[in-house]
């Protein structure tokens, strides 16, 4: 554990480890080797970490050597912290292996490289390219709220767990959120033409927030401007809604946004009819018409 997440959901403080500690010590010496890396900001979780760094001029090697130097640094602190202060076996189990010179591997060193105890984190790294200056506020404030959106999810657990294999108006779908929702007596599909005026998508958002404020739930994929329009009216207002995906949910999905705070309230449920996928694909006319066909039968099954 790099640390510990304490206080409450509105206020969360998050307290690092010893080893926690290390790993934020290990952050801020990236520069002494490698002064054209300026430090942004890091926030320390309990099994993660996320950092932004700023290149400030052309480097000698890739990012990647910047990030494993860092990971060797924490990989030091863990071994000195934890690994050493773990009891160590008396006896060796089994057949003993050999390197390619002949030589008696440790049971450490016999392990894959991914189960050796000396590593703190998982091999590789996910980055995000930083491309624009509007982009930067939106990357420190994700980070910045990590804590407390761990504490939410803690508070809230049912609420962020994926469910798979749901039947969903003779659908089998996954979803995330409250799935309650469903069982409501008033649902209602937002389906608005591509060809309705501004004035026509503002007053079709006004009777939809009107008619959450009596009791009813819509549900949407939100497709067409007129049916984004209307469905963030009604997250705005934090009314409930039924939201369909196009891309699948996977076991470690969560909401982002406001759509966090919805799931957080137990106003918003998430139902994908398809499986994951990790490529950006537009969606298909036939798949909207599918995902319509969907609003309609949920919102007629009640």
């Amino acid at each position: 554990m790099l640390g510990e997440v304490k206080g409450n959901s509105k206020a969360p403080i998050f307290v690092p480890s010893e080893l926690g500690l290390a790993v934020q010590a290990s952050w801020k010496r990236i520069p002494e080797f490698h002064p054209e890396i300026k430090l942004i900001a890091m926030q320390l979780m309990p099994d993660h970490l996320h950092g932004i760094l700023q290149v400030t001029q052309k480097m000698n090697c890739h990012l990647g050597q910047v990030v494993n130097g860092f990971k060797v640094g924490c990989n030091k602190a863990y071994r000195k912290i934890i690994v050493e202060a773990m009891p160590q076996p008396t006896e060796n189990r089994g057949e003993n292996r050999h390197n390619k010179a002949g030589n008696v591997l440790s049971q450490d060193e016999a392990l894959p490289r991914q189960q050796q105890p000396g590593l703190l984190f998982e091999l590789g790294y996910n980055d995000i390219i930083n491309k624009n200056y509007d982009m930067l506020p939106r990357l420190i404030s994700y980070l910045r709220g990590n804590p407390r959106r761990l504490m939410m999810r803690r508070e809230q657990p049912e609420l962020f767990r994926v469910r798979f294999n749901q039947e969903v108006a003779g659908h089998s779908c996954s979803m995330l959120g409250n799935r309650f929702l469903l069982e409501r007596p008033d649902i209602r599909a937002v389906q608005c033409s591509r060809h309705l005026t501004e004035e026509e998508i503002a007053r079709a958002a006004h009777n939809a927030v009107e008619a959450a404020q009596h009791g009813a739930v819509h549900v949407s994929p939100a497709i067409s401007a007129g049916e984004k329009a209307v469905m963030r009216a009604l997250l705005d207002a934090g009314m409930p809604l039924i939201f369909l995906a196009e891309n699948g949910l996977t076991p470690y999905s969560k909401p982002s946004g406001e759509f966090f705070n919805a799931c957080t309230r137990g106003q918003l449920l998430i139902i994908a009819p398809w499986e994951h996928h990790n490529e950006h694909i537009a969606i298909t006319r036939q798949q909207c018409l599918a995902l319509n066909r969907l609003s309609a039968a949920i919102a007629s099954s009640n």
